[in-house]
């Protein structure tokens, strides 16, 4: 058959693919520009509903009519019958097919576990920006970078219109459990919406997870290419596992999303797989969006390869089923992301403080704003330093930490050795605004943690190993004489978090933590650097569901530094209103709130023991 009649399978087809799919790329989004033209791709032409072996640019319309006069009513002009690519003459198909992003109504019929909250999670269950309402985690990723591993969904499940970087997401989305303090997943870190596709990461912090897709039991670890005919299956939060076929590639849509308008969109289409409908004949539905498709094996088996990231299926009352899928390529360019994780010796864990730790949410500390201007800044502009399982901010002008932030999950503690590791400068903070070892070299000052070593070694191994290096940065340092370092590790001032968890039931065993130097005018300079001689804590902690609050300072005498004689250091219990009078920190209103009552006329004793502790 002449090609100008039709483009049938032969020893050809490969090459005019390649013409199609660069004439896609260069002049598709031209089409576009028609507003009753939905999308163009390539794929195999239809007649009488039915596909031919003729492969076609199709198009899909808002509304197909055949009467010359109808066009005009529709503001739209006549798509050619064919098209000349690279000296071809290509057919066209046009369908009548609309689409949308599947996060508008979200349906009750749902499994009810990928709904709740799950430890670990996984891929195939719910998830959403807390603005948003509920889709799906596709797979779990990793930064190319750090190695950090996120959550892969899309733009509109993760980000929004109503959303920003930085915001928290959720498992499971809020449509799902409006309780979003208690399901905190981690932080918006990447998103795209265009024509690489609908797209975002989120972090994942303090929470275990699980690589293998839900219902599927398979990790994917390659990315593929999707061509016509490829069978494909997706585990969704709503339809759940679908199969279906891949029935147009190198499709550019017109997605209308709420909030931002109209983006093109590009990716490919999926129509049902006839041999394994489900049961009400639907592939996806509101909520699936961010699924992982899989490629299928000849044999139905489920294989390894990641084939897109879906988001967008019909519109309501269509009665052609389809969806809508990125291509993984682009997603995971655009985002800087890879499916293979970090060898164990090398896990990047960045969590840094959780405020969501707890049950009830507590942000990290502020600064007074005649503070702000003696922040340190690191060098990609940020004042907030994040290491595995803390956070903190360096004062400038005193090359300490201001005040560091930190989780202690008292169920998942390790035993971990401290040995063959050495006390480091962190890279992304300028070293002048750090004291380093020339401060303690060769007198009996001690380089002492401010969040202890003990506390922040948890989690898995990879990550507890990656705590136990991170909390030896000079940045959580603080000079103290060696005697009170060493007898504070069995005093009161080093018990005090484990005191929490033998003297009081603490909720889900999980305590967060601040602390910090007190800076004074009058400190003590030696080598140049003026050496704090107190420091404060803050102990925060859920019993019986009531968030509480517990504040402490400590002094050591320094009069004595060159002589080598330390013959006094005491704790005393202080509301934190004082802690945040004398060191320019401020708390978050819940901490405050939920701080014991200490009447201002009583004077603070020093604690002689334990036992003195008012929990």
């Amino acid at each position: 058959m002449p090609e100008n009649n039709g483009v049938r399978a032969n020893a050809g087809k490969d090459s005019l693919l390649v013409s199609l799919r660069n004439f896609i790329r260069t002049k598709g989004n031209d089409y576009l520009d028609d507003p009753n033209v939905s999308s163009i791709g390539i794929g195999y032409k239809q007649v009488d509903g039915r596909p031919t072996d003729d492969i076609s640019i199709q198009f899909t319309v808002n509304e197909k009519v055949s009467e010359p006069e109808a066009v005009d009513g529709l503001e739209t002009s006549s798509l050619p019958a064919t098209i000349v690519v690279d000296g071809v003459e290509v057919p066209t198909d046009v369908l009548e097919r609309r689409f949308a992003p599947s996060f508008r109504v979200v349906a009750e019929a749902v499994a009810p576990q990928r709904k709740t909250r799950l430890d670990p999670i996984m891929p195939g269950i719910s998830v959403g920006n807390v603005h948003a309402s509920a889709g799906t985690i596709g797979c779990i990723v990793y930064d190319r970078e750090t190695g950090a591993p996120y959550v892969l969904s899309n733009w509109h499940v993760l980000h929004t219109a109503e959303g920003a970087l930085g915001d928290d997401v959720v498992q499971p989305g809020p449509r799902d459990d409006n309780r979003v303090d208690r399901n905190r997943l981690g932080a918006l870190v990447r998103s795209h919406l265009g024509n690489a596709g609908d797209c975002a990461v989120a972090g994942i912090d303090g929470r275990r997870f699980d690589g293998a897709i839900s219902r599927l039991g398979i990790t994917p670890d390659t990315l593929g290419d999707p061509e016509l005919g490829d069978r494909v299956v997706k585990s969704g939060r709503t339809t759940e596992v679908t199969h279906g076929i891949v029935r147009r590639v190198d499709v550019i849509a017109n997605i209308d999303y709420r909030g931002v308008g109209t983006r093109a969109i590009g990716g490919f289409e999926i129509g049902p797989d006839p041999d394994i409908l489900s049961s009400d004949g639907e592939i996806s539905g509101p909520g699936d969006s961010g699924s992982a498709w899989l490629f299928t094996l000849a044999d139905g088996s489920t294989s390894k390869v990641l084939a897109g990231l879906h988001f967008a299926g019909e519109t309501a009352g269509s009665t052609d089923e389809h969806a809508l899928a990125c291509l993984p390529e682009s997603v995971f360019e655009k985002l800087g992301i890879t499916l293979t994780p970090p060898a164990a010796e090398e896990a990047v864990v960045i969590a840094g403080y959780d405020p969501g730790f707890l049950s009830s949410a507590v942000p990290a500390p502020d600064v007074d704003a005649q503070a702000r201007t003696d922040i340190a800044t690191a060098l990609d502009g940020t004042t907030v330093l994040h290491y595995t399982h803390f956070s903190l901010t360096v004062r400038r002008s005193r090359r300490f930490a201001m005040w560091v932030a930190w989780n202690i999950d008292g169920a998942a503690l390790k035993k971990i050795s401290r040995k063959k590791l050495d006390f480091v400068k962190d890279a992304r903070l300028p070293a002048q605004e750090q004291v380093g070892n020339e401060l303690y070299r060769d007198n009996r000052l001690d380089r002492g943690h401010i969040a202890r070593r003990a506390d922040l070694v948890w989690g898995s191994m990879a990550e507890a190993a990656k705590a136990n290096k991170d909390s030896f940065f000079y940045t959580n340092i603080s000079p103290q004489m060696d005697d009170f370092n060493q007898s504070m590790r069995h005093g009161i001032w080093g018990r005090l978090e484990d005191a929490i968890f033998a003297e009081v039931d603490v909720d889900d065993l999980r305590v967060s933590v601040f602390g910090g130097p007190v800076f004074a005018a009058d400190d003590r300079e030696f080598r140049g650097v003026r050496i704090p001689r107190a420091f404060w804590k803050v102990i925060a902690y859920v019993e019986q569901s009531e968030l509480k609050a517990r504040g402490f300072v400590l002094s050591q005498n320094l009069e004595q530094l060159e002589m080598l004689d330390l013959d006094e250091f005491r704790v005393f219990q202080v509301p934190l209103a004082d802690i945040e009078q004398r060191t320019l920190v401020r708390f978050p209103q819940a901490l405050r709130a939920a701080d014991l009552h200490i009447a201002a006329e009583e004077s603070p004793t020093p604690l002689e023991s334990l036992s003195d502790i008012r929990w």
